[in-house]
């Protein structure tokens, strides 16, 4: 638990001790030591110890002169004289034990990159890896013997546009570019490029010539001319805020390694050059986009960004094999490097927002805090902090005596969850005044972080993120779109804050009705799920009329929400405890009505018991498309760490699956928008569901487009439904 540790050099020692190491065992005899079991000297403390040993030089000396000593001290000292000279004897290094190493064997070796992620990958290590690479980052084994880096035999050329014109068009060249961005928007400082035959070229696009500039213009936007990045989707921001198009783009090594490697967190192009080409990427400069000096310090720049083109190059072609080990070549052709595309023209394009509805939203849940703030202080007869769970311990279980929740290291938690229980169990006024300002209090700044991000033309831009989700989903940043509260009230309300920007006349929201149970039902080819779903009426009516033995008029609510908490749990790997838990029912009901539910759907059953079993024989479970997940941990003899791996051995294929169709959707809509000649244009994806932004008179066009192209994504042996709704703001779409 300790964060902040200090150096302890001989001058540290005297700074703090007023000291010399070669003293301090004395000093720590006079002074005792409690974490070792070294008895102190009554009455004395560390000053006067420390000044014993300054004044006599030495623990020896003291003891030969220790009559010396005056006052109560002195008498304490002589009293226990004998336990004194004992803690010196039991804090003397010990210096004849036989050692089979010298210092100089213990000096720390560079790291091997490659060999540490083979062992970490092995041991499911991830933000271990990630401190390990940033604290010892700059000490790394070249394993093969040789570096991509300065030196290296690249022909380096500053026309860039020269360099080009004379590239055969066979050829997948590496880009690597300097510069920023984000928010929709980017800038290129330097773009450099690397080729098979071992030059490169750089240039700076501010001081390009209208000529060169039309020669780079065309090769970028030449389709038949490939090119591989790194993590292409940002410098694809700055290559359009520039006014370039990139078309071509036949790798991006970040994708790629996300595919091979679906449980890392990180991609960065140095680890993944010393994992799979064995080599170090020298870092010689940064690639923050900052072009302060010219000259040799300009050329040095340039000459780094080439190597890491000529990185990307190499790297490219390594994964390219490793794509086909692992099954991942056509996902990442077909769906992961197009769907770039479609996000850089979402994100530059962003959602419409208006911003004095949210100013006032804004307030009005401040407000509507600092009410829920004075309630609570009211309650509680004094101020105190609602935000702090220290003083809310002191007070829910120390002054108001409220049943004890779940012991955590520093008392009793008093989570969402905790404060729910109380809510239910206690008539006590205050757990349920602190829920709401926690949710008021979230809602405010939720509010409050999307103000700020809010641009001239009002409008916002996520950015979305492939390399995240091992299933495959996408992730939502700066904003995260995906967080905002779908079923509450208050989260309609933000959701009615997104609206149609001028030009056009309304939002339309458009997605998948049950995917994840229209998977499973394709999956486990249960010919009751199929049948209850070709049927056309509601699924877990439907199901929970079969399951409880009544006909379909005759379902209560009651026994359609136990029955779509159990479809739904099943996907996610939920046990009979679980599924009490959710329903506030005992175990052994839970467990009579799953055993029920199987016996009407044993294709079900069946297929989640396969799915596990599959998977640990193979190491790995695979969606539709063909996306793994590996799962070492299924053959782990650490039961719970195998229970959570088949858990994710259920869920993998059918989220994954989700993840992926939505993905082709999205694909295939931008594609029938494009093609269709149309303006309306897609805005957001959140979870399953798509957000367009709908021009005047294509209302009926894009519904049937929509409808169409998101249909046909995959050829379930169930319909996949889509639903679609049309309104002002994003909240008036939904349906």
């Amino acid at each position: 638990g300790v964060s902040d540790l200090a150096r302890m050099t001989p001058a540290a020692v005297e700074e703090k001790y007023g000291l010399t190491p070669s003293q301090y065992p004395d000093f720590a005899a006079l002074r005792g030591d409690p974490s070792d079991n070294l008895p102190s000297i009554p009455g004395v403390g560390e000053k006067t110890a420390t000044k014993w040993v300054r004044d006599f030089g030495s623990l020896g000396e003291l003891v030969a002169r220790v009559d010396e000593v005056t006052g109560k001290v002195g008498l304490a000292l002589r009293e226990h004289l004998d336990q004194v000279v004992t803690n010196r004897r039991l804090t003397e290094l010990v210096r004849t034990v036989p050692l089979d190493a010298s210092p100089h064997d213990l000096v720390r070796a560079p790291m091997d990159r490659s060999h540490v992620h083979e062992v970490f990958d092995a041991l499911q290590f991830r933000v271990l890896r990630e401190r390990l690479f940033a604290t010892l980052g700059d000490d790394i084994a070249d394993a093969n013997g040789s570096s991509l880096g300065t030196p290296l035999d690249l022909v380096v050329s500053d026309d860039l546009a020269a360099w080009l014109a004379v590239r055969p068009v066979e050829e997948r060249v590496g880009i690597h570019v300097g510069g920023r961005w984000g928010a929709g928007v980017g800038e290129i400082s330097m773009l450099a490029t690397a080729g098979t035959d071992g030059s490169g070229a750089w240039c700076i696009p501010s001081r390009l010539s209208p000529a060169d500039e039309d020669v780079i213009s065309a090769w970028l936007a030449d389709p038949l001319r490939l090119k591989a990045l790194h993590d292409a989707k940002g410098p694809m921001l700055a290559f359009a805020s520039h006014g370039w198009t990139v078309r071509g783009l036949a790798a991006d090594t970040a994708l790629s390694a996300y595919v091979v490697l679906p449980g890392q967190r990180s991609f960065e192009l140095a680890d993944l050059v010393a994992r799979f080409l064995g080599r170090d990427l020298a870092d010689a400069a940064t690639d923050d986009g900052q072009l302060t000096l010219d000259g040799d310090d300009e050329s040095a720049r340039a000459r780094d960004l080439v190597i890491r083109a000529e990185a990307v190059r190499e790297l490219a072609d390594a994964l390219d094999l490793e794509l086909v080990k692992r099954g991942g070549s056509d996902l990442v052709a077909d769906v992961e490097l197009p769907l770039e595309h479609v996000l850089v023209a979402m994100e530059r394009v962003g959602v419409g927002v208006d911003v004095d509805y949210l100013q006032a939203l804004e307030a009005e849940f401040a407000q509507a805090a600092r009410s829920s703030e004075e309630e609570a202080v009211s309650i509680v007869g004094r101020p105190f902090n609602l935000g702090s769970p220290k003083q809310l311990q002191e007070i829910l279980f120390g002054e108001r005596n409220l049943p004890k929740t779940k012991r955590i290291k520093t008392g009793y938690t008093t989570d969402a969850e905790a404060l729910a229980w109380l809510a239910e169990t206690t008539e006590d006024p205050l757990p349920p005044v602190l829920m709401r300002w926690r949710d008021v209090t979230k809602l405010r700044q939720t509010v409050g972080g999307l103000l700020p991000l809010v641009d001239d033309s009002g409008r916002i831009h996520t950015t979305y993120n492939q390399l995240v989700a091992a299933t495959g989903r996408l992730s939502s940043q700066e904003p995260n779109l995906q967080n905002i509260p779908i079923r509450t009230d208050e989260g309609a309300r933000i959701r009615n804050g997104f609206v149609a920007g001028p030009g056009f006349e309304s939002l339309l929201t458009a997605d998948y009705s049950q995917i994840e149970m229209r998977i499973m039902a394709h999956l486990s080819e249960d010919e009751g799920l199929i049948e209850a779903f070709r049927g056309g009426e509601d699924l877990h009516t439907t199901v929970a009329s079969q399951v409880f033995g009544v006909d379909p008029g005759e379902v209560t609510a009651e026994m359609r929400r136990r029955i779509k908490a159990m479809s739904y749990g099943l996907v996610y790997g939920l046990s009979a405890f679980g599924l009490s838990q959710q329903l506030g029912i005992d175990t052994d009901e839970a467990k009579r009505l799953m055993e029920e539910y199987f016996s009407r759907f044993g294709g079900v059953r069946d297929y989640l018991a396969r799915s596990v079993e599959e998977a640990r024989v193979t190491g790995y479970t695979q969606t539709l498309l063909g996306r793994r997940r590996y799962l070492p941990d299924l053959t782990s003899d650490v039961r719970p760490r195998r229970e959570i791996a088949e858990r994710m051995a259920l869920n993998a294929p059918i989220q994954g699956s989700a993840a992926d169709v939505i993905k082709v959707a999205m694909l295939r809509v931008s594609a029938a928008l494009e093609t269709a000649r149309l303006t309306s244009r897609l805005l957001l994806q959140v979870h399953d569901e798509l957000v367009l932004e709908l021009a005047p008179d294509e209302q009926g066009t894009v519904e049937a487009l929509v409808h169409r192209e998101m249909g046909a994504a995959y050829p379930l042996s169930v319909p996949l439904v889509v639903s679609v709704g049309v309104g002002r703001s994003w909240q008036d779409a939904g349906h």
